[in-house]
């Protein structure tokens, strides 16, 4: 039995693992902890996967789970022994296990849970509910800033109302504090937020209204920010990570993961026509009516964003557009598509567009030392002699075809999460 010293909640406690002579670390047994007496200090008794029995000074044996969630360690309670058996307790771990592979916080489940079954209509209990159902597509991020934003500002004030008694003059105050601080964007959030809950009571029965639509031009417009996008690439890891966990249509998935691939304009990518491509020459040559300069324009296809192609084809292949609306084959799937999708995966408009892949791609690549004249023309900007533009769609293009692929592979290193070393390349070295 191997013993290691640790701190629990401030006290001082020992940890218990249970070590044959092997030397590899036992899973708990009954005898184990029946034979466990207490001491003057907590101890623990692990028994794996971040489950562990805390056995108190009292007496008291507590089945606890560890776990981290959107990069912090919390834990949760599963009950006491001998109430809850060492076998139940492993079942209640597996559980908040499965809850955790699917971005679900076990800790704010359990307590969405409890106040649904308390059959309070308050704020806090609506609120709950409505985030426990839409955390499920919400990367763990955003999840945790909703959270802390109802808790920190709303609930404190409202949170034990009826939510159908609530009005506007009171969600207005409770705005009005933020405001004070400066916190001008935090505020129009925090009303963006209280909107979807309020909404949500209204379509499950619980409000007539949504008091927060009253309260528009109440307060100080908060200042709009262009084009937003991830260029940090950590943070574009991490968005690449919630496109493939994307619970949408796969049609829309496939654009997903096609827009930082490409980086077009969104209405370039969504009238994409399956005649433009050339699978076999990994070329997209895009006619010149689509495009915003009117100059015809050849993106190269990286294996990557060839394979995508050929993995949607089956689907869309038969009609004109290889990203049809969800209503009709014969129309694209509408301007809001991708936007709705990028919301619902929790980056609001201030941190991702539509528009921010092409930003993305321009900032990282003149960063990684790629010529500006190789990424400007992939990405299409204006040529200011208009008649060289009509010549030049092909300009560079043995040169853009090492850019694309070297660019989709280094996506695919940041989504799994590889210590990325930019390369710096310089012009004569292509």
């Amino acid at each position: 039995m191997g013993v290691t010293g640790g701190n629990y909640g401030g006290i001082k406690h020992r940890k218990i693992k249970v070590t044959p002579k092997g030397g590899t670390p036992m899973a708990l047994t009954n005898p184990t902890i029946r034979n466990t007496k207490a001491e003057n200090k907590p101890l623990k008794l692990f028994d794996g996967a971040g489950l562990f029995l805390l056995v108190t000074p009292t007496g008291g044996k507590w089945w606890r789970f560890k776990y981290r969630f959107g990069g912090k360690e919390k834990l949760l309670s599963l009950g006491t022994y001998p109430q809850v058996s060492l076998k139940e307790a492993r079942e209640l771990r597996d559980e908040a296990k499965k809850l955790l592979r699917n971005n679900i916080d076990p800790s704010l489940e359990r307590k969405a849970a409890k106040l649904t079954e308390s059959g309070h209509d308050s704020f806090a209990t609506v609120a709950h509910e409505w985030f426990s159902k839409m955390s499920k597509v919400w990367v763990p991020r955003h999840s945790e800033t909703i959270i802390k934003r109802l808790e920190s500002y709303v609930f404190p004030s409202i949170g034990k109302r009826p939510i159908n008694s609530i009005s506007a003059p009171e969600l207005l105050a409770i705005l009005r504090k933020l405001e004070a601080r400066g916190t001008v964007e935090t505020a129009h959030r925090v009303k963006q937020i209280c909107g979807q809950v309020f909404r949500y009571a209204i379509a499950t029965g619980r409000a007539e209204r949504d008091p927060s639509a009253d309260l528009k031009g109440a307060l100080t417009p908060a200042k709009a920010k262009h084009m937003a996008s991830i260029t940090d690439p950590s943070k574009v890891g991490g968005l690449l990570r919630a496109i493939d966990s994307y619970q949408g249509t796969f049609v829309v998935k496939c654009a997903l993961k096609l827009a930082p691939l490409l980086f077009v304009r969104p209405g370039e990518l969504r009238h994409a026509e399956w005649q433009e491509f050339d699978l076999d020459r990994s070329e997209w040559r895009i006619p010149a009516e689509k495009m915003k300069m009117k100059s015809p324009h050849i993106i190269p296809l990286s294996k990557q964003a060839v394979s995508l192609l050929r993995e949607i084809h089956p689907l869309t292949g038969n009609g004109k557009y290889v990203f049809p609306s969800i209503r009709t084959n014969s129309r694209p799937m509408s301007d809001n598509t991708i936007l709705a999708a990028l919301r619902r995966m929790g980056f609001p408009k201030d941190e991702m567009s539509g528009h921010g892949f092409r930003a993305m791609a321009s900032t990282i690549l003149h960063e990684q030392g790629w010529p500006s004249a190789i990424i400007e023309r992939q990405l299409a900007h204006q040529e200011r002699n208009k008649v060289k533009a009509a010549y030049n769609h092909a300009e560079h293009l043995p040169e853009r075809k090492k850019m694309m692929q070297a660019w989709a592979n280094y996506l695919d290193a940041l989504k799994q999460g590889a210590e990325i070393i930019p390369l710096h390349v310089k012009a004569t070295g292509l």
